[in-house]
């Protein structure tokens, strides 16, 4: 191999190393947390488009998934249970329009090797419902590698009774 093809070979391969933190946390903290923080925004933009097949692409689709509802008591196990979570919601296969809008404000991870946990507000604004009406709450996701992908594992999703 030339001389081009073993720098080449180098790069790439500190490149992969940096990728699955191998070199340490470096730059990687800050790949991750972009990468979580696309996740965050593909999560609300599931909950906006109430898209009960994007369930899949985001949580783990196994036993292990687990998720605590602001709107439900005791915790939800498994990928069956969180699908019928949101279908109870209104959730359908490939979406439908509510034009209620969620969003997450205040967002910050703290990543691991293979996971990573990010926490932050949510906001929710019913279509009809007066601004004072707005909901809002405490939010944590816990993200794990699986399969090359990170995926929800657990999510905590709870509500402030007082604003204030």
């Amino acid at each position: 191999m030339c001389k081009k093809g073993f720098i080449l070979l180098g790069v790439v391969l500190v490149g992969a190393l940096a990728a699955y933190g191998i070199l340490g946390d470096c730059d990687t903290a800050a790949a991750a947390d972009f990468e979580t923080d696309a996740l965050v925004q593909r999560w609300v933009d599931m909950w906006n488009s109430y898209d009960l097949s994007l369930v899949d692409e985001l949580f783990l689709t196994d036993h292990r998934v687990s998720y605590f509802s602001s709107e439900k008591q005791g915790v939800i196990h498994g990928i069956n249970a969180v699908r019928e979570h949101h279908r109870g919601f209104g959730f359908v296969e490939g979406g439908k329009s509510q034009g209620s809008r969620l969003w997450v404000a205040d967002i910050e991870t703290d990543v691991f090797d293979g996971s990573a946990v990010v926490t932050g507000i949510w906001y929710f604004q019913r279509a009809d419902a007066e601004p004072e009406e707005l909901q809002q709450g405490p939010v944590t996701i816990v993200y794990v590698r699986y399969r090359g992908a990170f995926r929800i594992a657990h999510m905590h999703f709870a509500t402030y009774l007082d604003k204030e």
